[in-house]
């Protein structure tokens, strides 16, 4: 599994001081595409059924591991602005211990950073269900 910066180096309070620089949402998106573009790429060996994440307009893969207690996930999708999602996201989950994932206010998070009223319905469903198959692995994990 490679290493991410995601949760470690970047955080939630840095994609929050970010966007909050950027005057409109082109600005912004353009933001979270680059956030997806240093996200490691997922090996190709495991972009199968297993990791695929369903409910997701593009295709998403989620596997995770812990380590020293905490839950290192790695993701991946088709879709650019999908993978920057995915950074942000692992930003708030990332290297953090299943109470800690559990414990984060994601709505709050989005809320904070405006963004779930910038994407389609759709995205919207999508990046939800991200954040459900997230904290299921730490419930699981417990």
């Amino acid at each position: 599994m490679t290493a991410t910066r995601f949760g470690r180096d970047i955080t939630t309070d840095d994609i929050l001081d970010t966007l909050g620089f950027f005057d409109d949402w082109e600005e912004r998106y353009k933001y979270i595409i680059d956030l997806g573009k240093q996200l490691p790429a997922m090996d190709d060996s495991k972009k199968t059924d297993d990791y695929l994440l369903r409910g997701c307009q593009s295709q998403v893969w989620i596997d995770h591991h812990q380590q020293d207690g905490t839950l290192v996930f790695e993701a991946d999708s088709d879709a650019h602005i999908v993978r920057g999602l995915l950074a942000v996201v692992l930003t708030a989950y990332n290297y953090k211990t299943p109470a800690e994932v559990l414990a984060f206010d994601m709505e709050a998070f989005f809320a904070d950073i405006d963004l779930i009223k910038h994407l389609s319905p759709t995205r919207g469903n999508g990046l939800r269900s991200m954040v459900e198959k997230i904290r299921a692995t730490a419930e699981a994990t417990q």
